[in-house]
């Protein structure tokens, strides 16, 4: 079982590897936001919503996500390291 902590250093460490930004966004304004915005080189942005193990989005996630979605932005719920490295490599064609 994979924590949400040990996944959202992983992904800050493997991004920053890759020469981009992992920012945390806060919800002070608007709740159910992702809790990281990916930056990668060649104008790539996703967001990420980390979870432990096992856990899932609350509903007030779930309509974000998909609002963010009919935007076309790419949103990912990452439980595992395994996921995670599945999202980035989905990148690094």
């Amino acid at each position: 079982m994979d924590s949400e902590k040990l996944i959202e250093k992983t992904l800050n460490d493997e991004v920053k590897k890759l020469g981009g930004w992992s920012l945390k966004l806060p919800c002070v304004y608007v709740a159910g936001l992702p809790d990281r915005l990916v930056l990668l080189p060649g104008g790539v942005v996703f967001f990420a919503e980390l979870k432990s193990t096992g856990k899932k989005p609350n509903p007030v996630q779930k309509l974000i996500h998909k609002r963010l979605k009919s935007l076309g932005f790419d949103v990912y719920v990452i439980d595992t390291l395994e996921l995670l490295y599945e999202t980035l490599n989905k990148y690094l064609i």
